[in-house]
């Protein structure tokens, strides 16, 4: 008995895979047709989309795409808010909202609502350079809420304290 040539098995074995590939509907031997929602392939140094990166830079990211920078930063600036203002001022007032670059701080007594008004400019310039430029704009600062005549020696029955002309 005689032996194939390697050659002849070789190509006999391209034969039948080539066969088997359009049997399946792929053309072998063509450029490949990606699909427009595969990712695409980098060529050449560096990592690609898929090469693992850090927790932090993916958050920044985020953070970026969304819209969200100048919120955590100044998030952060509350957190930190006795740092930030010191410990005298921070005993006195806090922090309650942050909406369209206005800080609203509420202090606890209506001096130290004067003081903190009279800080406002300082303050500002401390939030700039804690959070940027333009990312606080204005801070609103508020005396103690008053007390509530809805329960106790001063409540009324009926519809409240209202004007009762007309």
């Amino acid at each position: 008995m005689e032996l194939t040539p390697p050659s002849e098995v070789a190509r006999e074995a391209l034969n039948r895979a080539k066969a088997a590939a359009r049997a399946k509907g792929l053309r072998p031997g063509s450029p490949s047709r990606r699909s427009p929602l595969a990712e695409p392939r980098t060529e050449g140094k560096g990592p690609g989309a898929r090469d693992p990166r850090l927790v932090s830079d993916v958050l920044s990211s985020l953070l970026r795409q969304k819209g969200w920078v100048a919120e955590v930063s100044v998030g952060g600036v509350i957190g930190r808010w006795r740092e930030v203002v010191g410990d005298q001022v921070a005993d006195h007032c806090v922090p309650e909202t942050f909406e369209d670059k206005v800080l609203v701080v509420r202090a606890d007594s209506t001096a130290w609502a004067t003081q903190v008004r009279l800080l406002v400019p300082t303050l500002l310039r401390r939030l700039a350079e804690e959070v940027g430029e333009g990312v606080v704009e204005q801070v609103t600062v508020l005396g103690p809420a008053g007390p509530g005549f809805r329960r106790g020696r001063r409540s009324v029955r009926g519809p409240g304290p209202r004007d009762t002309w007309g």
